[in-house]
């Protein structure tokens, strides 16, 4: 076992993250409908712009919510549910740009994940480009831990 995540449980982690992401716009979309057909015809009719709009805009607020938590917490709700954490290669947590760099990637290019099918490291597409990984953590494991075994 090499400690990297692979493409079963990156995929549960994503889907996880995007039914989140969801279900949250849903519930937000579903309130601006409602407060707009209270209010008037001007706010039911930038309503109906918004609500339309809600499916293009869905991968830019996947890949904004992505972004923020790898920035964070080096992982999203989904991936800590299944014990994963993105990392720079080198084992350290990742910076701001690349994870800016890999959430527009994984939001508008999701079919370059295959590539962790091929790789030794299990890096997609994203990864590669941002260089990142995605490895399995245990609860009582720290960075200098993750980032040692890592950078073997």
């Amino acid at each position: 076992m090499n400690g990297y995540a692979g493409l079963v449980s990156r995929a549960m982690a994503y889907f996880l993250d995007a039914l989140i992401v969801a279900l949250l716009t849903g519930a937000s979309a579903t309130a601006l409908g409602l407060v707009a057909s209270v209010v008037g015809a001007e706010a039911r009719e930038l309503a109906r712009i918004v609500l339309s709009s809600y499916l293009i805009f869905l991968p830019s607020i996947m890949a904004i919510y992505c972004a923020v938590f790898w920035m964070l917490a080096g992982r999203t709700p989904g991936m800590a549910v299944l014990g994963l954490r993105v990392v720079a290669v080198t084992g350290r947590p990742v910076r701001w740009f690349a994870s800016l760099v890999r959430a527009l990637l994984v939001a508008y290019f999701p079919i370059g994940a295959l590539w962790l099918l091929v790789d030794r490291r299990h890096q997609a597409l994203h990864d590669k480009v941002a260089r990142t990984a995605v490895v399995r953590v245990s609860s009582g494991e720290d960075e200098v831990t993750v980032a040692a075994r890592v950078a073997r």
